[in-house]
């Protein structure tokens, strides 16, 4: 697949640090990586994003799933005349993760002019598959926005 990102190159301390003083930072998301079509993020797996159980919260498994698929989204577009926004998430939770880090590859399904779907993969340190999730966004106006 060719490079689908708007501009030439992401950088991936500014897409942590958008986030830092809303959801992503609170729960610990960090960009770590990114391709021609996709793009990485990790989390803790710690007391801010654990169940009371002590397993991987399965709406911070959702969160992860959303801002990697959201930022993912809002890079492949022209940001100063286009917004995107979720429209539909889901996720299958596979299996719990206890501690360390977990890692969300999101890859872009489909890319058109006024809707995106997101493929999102969450993996434990070991590579074992965590979450799946999908979500569906829309691409608006920025005066919509």
């Amino acid at each position: 697949m060719a490079k689908i990102w708007f501009d030439d190159a992401l950088d991936l301390n500014s897409l942590t640090e958008n986030g830092g003083d809303c959801m992503p930072g609170y729960v610990g998301i960090r960009f770590i990586d990114y391709g021609d079509d996709w793009i990485k993020a990790s989390m803790p797996v710690n007391e801010r994003t654990k169940q009371p159980y002590g397993r991987l919260h399965g709406g911070a498994a959702v969160v992860l799933a959303e801002t990697v698929g959201s930022v993912g989204a809002a890079m492949t577009v022209d940001r100063s005349k286009f917004a995107t926004v979720g429209m539909e998430i889901n996720a299958n939770h596979i299996r719990p993760a206890k501690d360390g880090l977990v890692f969300a590859t999101g890859k872009a399904e489909s890319i058109g002019r006024t809707t995106q779907i997101w493929s999102i993969r969450i993996e434990d340190e070991a590579g074992k598959l965590v979450c799946i999730s999908r979500i569906t966004m829309a691409v608006i106006s920025t005066e919509r926005a």
